[in-house]
């Protein structure tokens, strides 16, 4: 717990900062709109350095503050059910997808773990933009398998990432 602690006291937004100086948000923001062009599913993708202080106290883990933002986000509120949370929590260099229930019903989380895996793999290299777009990517390829675009295809999510 000490080491967790530390960990998180040590990561806040300014650790997110250098790990994505704008011309990352931005090249992650573009993945996003361009993948979501592919299909009718809404990405998300959230960025934070450390869990807040209570729920770091609480022991929450990185899948519970997945959860709760994905609530917080909106991301489960798309009208075809179609949304995905990616949440990175650079404190623990972890990520999380979270997916509303009309993807969750047809990819399943096992294919979520890997592309997971494959992400966090590219952040023990430093290389986190790189990582999150490998894995926006993957998630466009799952998407357009089970959701393909059709002529209505709203864009119900900000694309830009959010940085927490």
């Amino acid at each position: 717990m000490r080491d967790r602690m530390l960990r998180h006291l040590t990561h806040g937004r300014a650790a997110v900062r250098r790990a994505f100086p704008p011309s990352a948000l931005q090249a992650i923001e573009a993945e996003v709109r361009a993948q979501e062009a592919r299909h009718r599913g809404e990405l998300r993708v959230a960025l934070e350095g450390s869990l807040p202080l209570g729920a770091l106290l609480r022991g929450a883990s990185p899948r519970d503050r997945a959860l709760a933002l994905f609530r917080t986000l909106g991301v489960g509120r798309t009208s075809e059910g179609n949304g995905v949370l990616v949440y990175l929590l650079l404190a623990e260099r972890v990520v999380e997808i979270v997916a509303d229930q009309g993807i969750a019903r047809r990819v399943p989380q096992a294919e979520w773990r890997r592309i997971c895996g494959v992400m966090e793999e590219r952040f023990r290299r430093g290389e986190f933009a790189q990582g999150v777009i490998a894995g926006v990517q993957a998630i466009g390829e799952r998407l357009a398998e089970h959701c393909p675009a059709g002529t209505a295809n709203p864009n119900e999510l900000p694309d830009r990432p959010v940085v927490l």
